[in-house]
């Protein structure tokens, strides 16, 4: 093994640190504070491995699902994190998003650089049985953050019931059966005065 290579795989590890920094709109479920981007990436890789007998299709590779939710959100370091419901930041984040993926992958040698890259095109696309459910988790994860925290981010920046279906109908594409538990949590938020109708 070249030194050359491991020094650019050292680059990218100390790189990826800065994950710790990108905070969210969430709260910790205890609601003491934001969760960071690497916490949020962590807390998805436990759930697909937990929660994959739920996904819409049998036999995933569910190795190819924890590493895609372990780096898509790797790109946040070069643009930070994009609010879920906001819809004018959310339609110029693409570019910003695929300019930092050049950067930060581009940091690892070429295979992993690819390999890497290849995922996180993936899991952007939804094509795959991996994506999707990778996807459905990405979603669900910050639903149970707001729906346990009171509502935190929906009531600060106005979110209503509309937006919160819209935005996470997609888990039906990774699995029905968790759109199913997702939207029971929206019902109860509504409810219980933590989401606007």
């Amino acid at each position: 093994m070249s030194l050359d290579r491991l020094e650019k795989q050292i680059a990218f590890i100390k790189e990826i640190d800065k994950a710790k920094s990108i905070f969210r709109r969430n709260r910790l479920l205890d609601n003491s504070r934001y969760e960071n981007d690497a916490e949020h990436s962590w807390h998805i890789a436990i759930m697909a491995a937990i929660l994959v007998e739920h996904a819409n299709e049998p036999n995933l590779d569910i190795g190819r699902v924890i590493l895609m939710v372990l780096i898509h959100d790797l790109v946040e370091i070069g643009v930070g994190d994009t609010f879920i419901y906001d819809e004018a930041a959310r339609a110029t984040k693409v570019e910003q998003e695929r300019e930092s993926a050049e950067r930060v992958f581009g940091m690892l040698p070429e295979g992993q650089r690819d390999h890497l890259r290849a995922l996180w095109e993936e899991f952007e696309a939804k094509e795959t049985s991996e994506a999707r459910f990778a996807g459905a988790l990405d979603r669900l994860q910050p639903l149970i953050h707001n729906a346990s925290t009171e509502g935190h981010a929906w009531k600060k920046h106005g979110v209503t019931r509309r937006q919160v279906e819209s935005v996470n109908s997609r888990i039906a594409n990774g699995s029905e059966s968790l759109w199913t538990f997702a939207k029971g949590l929206i019902a109860g938020a509504v409810k219980n005065g933590h989401l606007e109708e």
